[in-house]
Order: structure tokens, then C-alpha cells, then sequence
């Protein structure tokens, strides 16, 4: 078996901040050259992106790639709306959680998977204000517990 390498583009932590993920699952993604070129040079950013399923196929909006700066002419807009590609199967079994179970469908990261760019899709469960709340104050706790240990130990 040949090991393929992954090489993260950019990730959404935002995501995880507004959002408990529920599940997430790795999705193709239709580029043009250019994009491609400007993803390995600049990187991008899925800060405020989204997913919507239309007519059966996957698409993202929001998703910022930065232009490539000797692309000219070929550039495309940095917000346009791609294409994800996964199996019909999988978009139906997504389609039908985001309707019934009122879920998102949230870039969580971008990559390189060989040469290949790869988006890894997080179904997601909104936040209310408490839980983010909650969520801040077992990191704040934990890291009163690692200065603390840390502290006795020197």
C-alpha cells in the first residue's frame, strides 16, 4: 500500500466555536488551475463558508481563494460557488439529515491529499450562547490545571 501525504490549506475554526459536529466526511472539490496554483502558494480561507445541496449536487459558498498573483486573465472570482464531488449516495444521506434533523453542512478544513485538494465536511449542530459559554470555561479550567501542575513540578 502506498501512503498518500496530506498537506492542510487552511482550516475553519470557527466551525468548531459556533457548531457541535456530528459527523464529517471528505468531498472532492471542482477547481480551475489558477485556484489550484493559488492554494499552494497563498492558501485560503473558509471562515464564513457553507454548504448547500441543490438539484442533487453539493455546492460551497462563501469560500475564499485567494487570486493567483501571475494567473491574470485565467483568475476567477474569490467567492464563486464551487462544486463539491461526492457519490450520490452520500449526498441523498446528507440531504435527507440536513432536512429532517435540522443540521448544517460546514467546511471544516481544506487539504492536499496526494495532488489531489480534498474538503472535509462536518455535519453540524448549532450552538446556543451557554453551550459556548460552557465550552470556554472547561478550557479555562483546564489550563488552570496545567499551570498549576506545571508550577508544583518546578
Amino acid at each position: 500500500m502506498e501512503k498518500v501525504s496530506t498537506k492542510t490549506i487552511a482550516q475553519n475554526k470557527k466551525a468548531y466555536h459556533d457548531y457541535f459536529v456530528v459527523d464529517s466526511f471528505e468531498a472532492g472539490i471542482e477547481l480551475c488551475g489558477t485556484e489550484v496554483k493559488a492554494l499552494r502558494v497563498s492558501g485560503a480561507n473558509l471562515k464564513d463558508s457553507w454548504c448547500r445541496i441543490h438539484d442533487g449536487e453539493l455546492f460551497v459558498n462563501g469560500m475564499h481563494i485567494s487570486p493567483y498573483e501571475k494567473g491574470n486573465v485565467f483568475n476567477r472570482d474569490p467567492y464563486r460557488v464551487r462544486k463539491l464531488l461526492m457519490h450520490k449516495k452520500q449526498i441523498d444521506y446528507l440531504f435527507g439529515k440536513v432536512k429532517q434533523d435540522s443540521l448544517t453542512l460546514i467546511p471544516l478544513s481544506l487539504y492536499f491529499k496526494g495532488s489531489r485538494v480534498k474538503v472535509q465536511l462536518g455535519l453540524c449542530k448549532g450552538k446556543k450562547l451557554y453551550d459556548k459559554r460552557e465550552v470556554m470555561a472547561k478550557k479555562d479550567a483546564a489550563r488552570d490545571i496545567q499551570r498549576a501542575l506545571k508550577q508544583n513540578n518546578q
